[in-house]
């Protein structure tokens, strides 16, 4: 009996965060409703105060539920980091509510930042470090800037950064060429020696 609380309990928080992340990808976390959450994944509203705490840890645990798989999926490689652009690429292209949902999460700033993501981060700089002092990355940038360049050029044309789409819409339209001329600038940069000080 035990056993069956237990998986309708993990099947109940499933339907949650799926709901949850439908609502927050929608309305942001200030504009977000639990009642509307708790409608849409079929429980009673204080269920997700029991299993969440507040909308604002709900949110936080949405976002890492959601980008969890993406660190996963998407191997890092330093020493291809044009390709690790276009990888970044397709899943975000694949993932508009995740985007939408980061774009609120800048916007808002009411949490903090899940720790897979920050531990993540931490982990993709010291390998690009690791990556320069070898050869494999030119010199040209800092670690934290060229990675924070990576991510924002392979996110472009999505919610989470505000000029591409709305800049450039029609590119969207040719995707595979926009992926390689993201990979191709990412390459350029990645291989810059010397920038003027």
């Amino acid at each position: 009996m035990a056993g069956v609380q237990v998986r309708n309990a993990e099947a109940t928080k499933e339907r949650i965060l799926e709901a949850a992340m439908v609502e927050f990808s929608t309305y942001g976390i200030a504009g977000a409703r639990v009642d509307r959450i708790a409608k849409a994944a079929g429980c009673n509203k204080n269920l997700i105060y029991i299993y969440f705490e507040n909308k604002e840890t709900l949110f936080t645990t949405v976002l890492s539920h959601y980008l969890v798989p993406a660190y996963d999926d998407l191997a890092f490689t330093p020493d291809d980091l044009g390709g690790y652009a276009g990888r970044v690429f397709d899943f975000s292209m694949a993932h508009p509510a995740l985007m939408r949902l980061l774009a609120w999460f800048s916007l808002e700033q009411k949490t903090n930042s899940p720790s897979e993501r920050s531990s993540s981060h931490a982990s993709k700089v010291l390998a690009l470090s690791q990556a320069r002092v070898a050869g494999h990355v030119g010199g040209g940038f800092p670690p934290e800037f060229l990675l924070t360049v990576v991510m924002t050029l392979a996110t472009a044309w999505t919610a989470a950064n505000p000029f591409g789409l709305s800049l450039e819409p029609e590119a969207i339209q040719n995707s595979g060429m926009l992926k390689r001329h993201i990979t191709a600038a990412v390459r350029l940069i990645a291989n810059a020696q010397d920038t003027p000080d």
